[in-house]
């Protein structure tokens, strides 16, 4: 694999290479602007106006334009629409009404929408232009393409821009492009390779808005400017840690189709934080202006960061998500997405100067707060014994505020107790007038604070890097794969963890608190906390897995992470204890999906459970081939018993299929599982079943509208679904109520009706039936989650 990426890698900068060639961003003469979904959302909202503003400051400046908006649809539809968005363009604050409108006219009679959808389109495109130049005799100077399009198109535009849009009179081409790029190490890899069949490297720049932000963008610069302050500390010795944080108020809603398969870590820390990180502790370039040297010295932080596995990582997903997902992907109320919302993530870095400082890079939604920021918190020796507030024993610290949150505008602070940072660019100033409020810990007027003389939007800085040829701020393929590189393990590692569910905004209170423990990362709480408020609660300030009391049997509730947890634990403790009383342990399992996160737990984490002397019973089978995805053992299977080391020999799957039949009475299969549980469990007394309750109130595959008690002594019986006439094979009410525990499992706001119905009714079981369970001599527990209890 790393031959192959370092072959790729050398092919690639053969093409191109990082640096910028200078004669062609001397070059005057006329540049070609096509922006490829040029009517969609992102066109709308930041790329038109960032055009509009290159503009503006150009066009004094010996550089002629034309604008092409492009994209799939006819021309005559998409025209007017694509001059609705231009005409809602503005002019900064520095320029006159007058001329404002003067500027508008022009770039407006500058611009035209194209059909860019076939090849002959792009070569109609190609001629377009250089008929234009010919007849207006202008020489050319460039032609700027933006992909404002998904990255499965990439590939093919850029082949087609090779083919037919590239100038024959040495005019430079700049393909910009937007990201997801990839959606792992190998996706990014086949893209890079794909695009590097038909583009040069220094075509390509791949776009990260956060590095157009001015604060991001003055990282680098800032610690150059300052370096006789920030060399003797910016190391081991002095930083406590770096925390690099982005939190977001807003949910996903219309964007699920794409968020749900790229999660939160893909979304903004593999690229955003991850190049924040790297701008902190990366080598300082001798020169801030080469693009090579700046991506060297970023490409050793990558080879110098220790792998980021499980531990290293927290997840959380907001509580509505899940109904978000089952609404726009149209999925049913027992779907359940894994994808994490929010992320917490630890990396440390294998060098001396940065020798075990924690660096975290921590991002969600819905969470209490709008506010990016990246702090570099310093170790403080000083104590002050009779004045803590003093300003020497307060947090020693420098943050680069990326805006919102408390403090409405980009900038950068530095603790009173640090230094007094240089102030060199005129385009920042220094902030001296301050409000009262806190950042951080900090009064405001505990810090000294520099902000841009000027607020530019990142995409409007970084469409003027393009259009001059600066590299500095995007991405490059070597930069791409060795980020992909470092997340890919973690990605593959958290692909079947549960996230810990928070309910949203100020109601998240410590929840998402995080604790480190060495080079590992933890939730603070090993339990989740729901208030007294939302629980009725009336003592205490809140409740953890709490446990209690429902249709008279024992009850234990917790949000589902940590009830799912609970219960595992519960079964590994039940059958420790039969091993070690009788050296056997019998497990009885339902089906559907409520079941299978326990299933993931169990395998992923309980490593010490005695697996070689558990025997896996049914409860109850569709009657359907066993290797069908419907089928419940099928489910087990893939989610469990694949997964742990059991002797093939204790796996005990309901004999559904017989003769070449399905659950044909004659057969005997109900019979012939009864035979089996009969010899091998004693007293055919399961120690553990694990039930759940349907919508209708059904449990194993005992349905409502049945006489139940036909069945008689009978263990195991062959039934069937009033709503689908479909058979099945169950265990009855003789067999469940013989066991020594049972767990009846329900979660979900989809179940809190049922929930609520069922603490009103009396015991009824052909019309209710999961009110017939009853053990005989055994213990009943309801596993119940705070979604079911509460809605």
């Amino acid at each position: 694999m790393l031959v192959t990426v370092l072959l790729l890698l050398v092919t690639l900068c053969a093409k191109g290479g990082n640096g910028v060639e200078t004669e062609e961003v001397r070059r005057p003469g006329h540049v070609s602007v096509v922006i490829v979904g040029g009517t969609g959302d992102l066109a709308k909202k930041y790329l038109w106006q960032g055009f509009f503003q290159l503009y503006v400051n150009q066009v004094n400046n010996g550089n002629t334009f034309s604008f092409y908006g492009g994209g799939l649809s006819p021309a005559d539809q998409a025209t007017p629409v694509l001059f609705d968005i231009l005409k809602a363009v503005s002019c900064s604050k520095d320029v006159s009404q007058e001329r404002c409108a003067l500027l508008k006219e022009q770039f407006l009679r500058l611009s035209r929408y194209r059909q860019l959808k076939s090849l002959e389109d792009y070569q109609d495109l190609a001629n377009h232009i250089e008929k234009k130049l010919e007849e207006e005799g202008m020489t050319e100077a460039g032609r700027l393409f933006y992909l404002s399009v998904p990255a499965f198109a990439y590939a093919d535009i850029a082949d087609k821009i090779n083919s037919s849009c590239r100038s024959t009179n040495g005019a430079w081409l700049r393909v910009v492009l937007e990201k997801p790029f990839g959606h792992d190490f190998r996706s990014a890899q086949v893209l890079a390779s794909q695009l590097g069949s038909s583009l040069k490297e220094n075509e390509m720049y791949r776009i990260d808005h956060y590095l157009g932000k001015q604060v991001i963008a003055k990282i680098l610069p800032f610690r150059v400017e300052n370096k006789k302050f920030l060399d003797p500390i910016w190391n081991k010795q002095h930083i406590e840690r770096v925390e690099i944080v982005l939190k977001e108020t807003l949910d996903v809603k219309g964007r699920i189709p794409f968020y749900d398969q790229y999660g939160v870590i893909r979304d903004v820390l593999q690229n955003h934080l991850t190049e924040v990180m790297a701008l902190l502790t990366m080598r300082l370039p001798r020169n801030l202006s080469s693009s090579e040297e700046v991506l060297q010295n970023k490409l050793q932080i990558f080879s110098s960061l220790l792998p980021l596995g499980k531990n290293q990582a927290v997840i959380g997903q907001y509580q509505a998500y899940r109904s978000e997902v089952q609404q726009e992907l149209n999925k049913t109320k027992d779907h359940v997405s894994l994808t994490p919302t929010f992320a917490a993530v630890l990396a440390h870095i294998d060098e001396a100067q940065y020798e075990g400082v924690p660096l975290l890079m921590i991002s969600g939604k819905m969470l209490d707060e709008r506010v990016g920021y990246a702090r570099i918190l310093f170790k403080n020796d000083i104590f002050c014994l009779k004045n803590h507030n003093s300003i020497h024993c307060k947090p020693k610290q420098i943050v680069f505020y990326f805006g919102h949150g408390s403090l409405q505008y980009p900038a950068i602070l530095v603790s009173k107790n640090l230094f007094k940072p240089d102030l060199i660019n005129s385009e920042w100033k220094e902030v001296t007038e301050h409000s009262d409020i806190s950042v951080l810990g900090l009064p405001i007027s505990d810090y000294y604070v520099q902000t841009p003389t000027e607020q530019r939007d990142a995409y409007v800085e970084l469409i003027s890097y393009i259009y001059a040829g600066r590299k500095n701020s995007f991405i490059s393929t070597e930069n791409l794969l060795a980020s992909w590189g470092l997340w890919t393990p973690l990605l593959s590692s958290l692909a079947s963890s549960f996230p810990r569910i928070y309910p949203g905004g100020a109601d998240n209170e410590g929840l998402l608190d995080i604790r480190l423990k060495g080079k590992d990362i933890a939730y603070n709480s090993e339990v989740v906390i729901i208030s007294r408020d939302q629980m009725g609660g009336t003592s205490g300030n809140g409740f953890q897995v709490m446990q209690g009391k429902f249709r008279s049997a024992d009850m234990v509730s917790a949000w589902a992470e940590e009830l799912v947890e609970k219960l595992a634990a519960d079964i590994q403790e039940a059958a420790e204890a039969a091993v070690h009383e009788s050296g056997v342990f019998h497990l009885a399992l339902s089906g559907g999906s409520t079941p299978l996160a326990l299933f993931h737990r169990l395998a992923l984490h309980h490593f010490s459970f005695p697996w070689r002397n558990t025997h896996v019973w049914m409860v109850d089978e569709r009657c359907i081939p066993l290797t069908e995805v419907q089928s419940n053992f099928y489910s087990l299977h893939n989610h469990l018993l694949q997964h742990v080391r059991i002797p093939y020999y204790n796996i005990h799957p309901m004999p559904v299929q017989l003769n070449q039949r399905l659950c044909v009475e004659e057969d005997g299969g109900a019979q012939l599982y009864e035979k089996e549980i009969s010899r091998l469990v004693n007293g055919s007394s399961f120690h553990f079943v694990l039930l759940g309750v349907g919508y209708d109130y059904h449990t194993a595959s005992l349905f409502p509208g049945h006489k139940l008690d036909e069945f008689g002594e009978s263990l195991v019986a062959l039934t069937e679904s009033p709503a689908k006439p479909h058979q099945r094979m169950s265990l009855t009410f003789s067999a469940i109520n013989r066991a020594h525990k049972v767990a009846i499992l329900v979660m979900g706001k989809g179940k809190h009706e049922l929930i609520t119905q069922l603490s009103r009714v009396k015991d009824n079981p052909d019309k209710w039936p999961v009110t017939g369970v009853k053990p005989a001599n055994g213990r009943m527990v309801w596993y119940l989650d705070y979604d079911a209890i509460i809605g």
